[in-house]
């Protein structure tokens, strides 16, 4: 069974990194590299496990790496995720953010055994996390998670799931609906990215997502923190890629923002029914203060 690892940048309290190393290191994850974009985090002194790499991103860091710190947040990760792929650490390596968890259909390592000698990374479809006051506090708190609705195709679907706001979701999902990928390692002039990858400069075909493994997103499940970043991802994060919803969030009041969050990314009984009908609703309960308590960081 092959053995794979997860890479990510992170900058995020401590229990949400435990929670996303912890549950990860359950599901049978070889190595974690967490790569600290605030090098003063104290997050970063917290892990003593030989499983996991915990990494500084100081000035002196960058500067041996590729001789500055990159502006944007994407590009350092990018260049976090090829640091650790040219090691060849491991056969594969999986680029996600700590807001996202691997929920595979059966071991992650038996699933990656099935790709072909050819296939070079292996496509994993976001499901976005809906936000449920009814649940107790997991750190990462969800239970349902709705699939991307893409393409002309799933015009008429958007329709129905989101009524008036549909145009605002032309993709179906308030954040990425292009997933992550686990990538094969040990090949040459090969260069994964955040969402794909490119080797000797042209973009590696990224064929269709796999069927047995889920990318669990909590990109907006609390309302709260939604709000709170609402700027940084209308102005230099997801939302600058989707015009239309910059545009009228932008332009909303706070009354108006808080109908949107309601009617598209609230767990009612009515949004489940609709997202149902559609067969883009995923149940899932991930136990990730457990998980903590059971690797001793509580």
């Amino acid at each position: 069974m092959s053995d794979w690892g997860i890479c990510t940048t992170v900058k995020a309290p401590l229990e949400q990194v435990q929670a996303f190393a912890a549950y990860h290191l359950d599901l049978g994850a070889a190595h974690i590299w967490l790569h600290f974009d605030d090098p003063e985090d104290p997050a970063a002194a917290a892990f003593d496990d030989p499983r996991i790499t915990c990494l500084r991103c100081t000035d002196a860091y960058w500067l041996g790496l590729i001789g500055k710190r990159p502006e944007r947040h994407q590009n350092r990760q990018g260049r976090n995720m090829h640091r650790v792929y040219k090691t060849g650490a491991l056969p594969w390596i999986a680029h996600i953010d700590v807001d996202e968890y691997l929920l595979p259909n059966y071991p992650i390592g038996e699933i990656l055994d099935t790709a072909q000698p050819e296939q070079l990374m292996l496509r994993m479809a976001p499901w976005e996390a809906l936000h449920d006051a009814a649940l107790a506090d997991d750190i990462f708190t969800a239970n349902h998670f709705r699939a991307a609705l893409r393409g002309d195709g799933n015009h008429d679907a958007r329709a129905r799931a989101f009524s008036k706001y549909a145009a605002l979701l032309p993709h179906g999902v308030l954040s990425h609906a292009a997933g992550k990928c686990f990538f094969r390692t040990g090949l040459s002039r090969f260069e994964p990215r955040l969402h794909g990858a490119f080797r000797a400069g042209v973009r590696v075909p990224g064929g269709e997502f796999t069927e047995n493994i889920a990318l669990l997103h909590f990109h907006a499940q609390d309302p709260a923190r939604w709000k709170d970043r609402l700027h940084f991802r209308l102005t230099r994060g997801a939302y600058q890629y989707n015009p239309a919803l910059q545009e009228w969030l932008l332009a909303a009041d706070d009354a108006a923002i808080d109908r949107f969050y309601q009617e598209t990314q609230t767990a009612t009984p009515d949004t489940l029914r609709r997202l149902g009908d559609e067969g883009v609703l995923l149940e899932a309960k991930l136990g990730l203060r457990d998980r903590i308590t059971a690797q001793g960081w509580s």
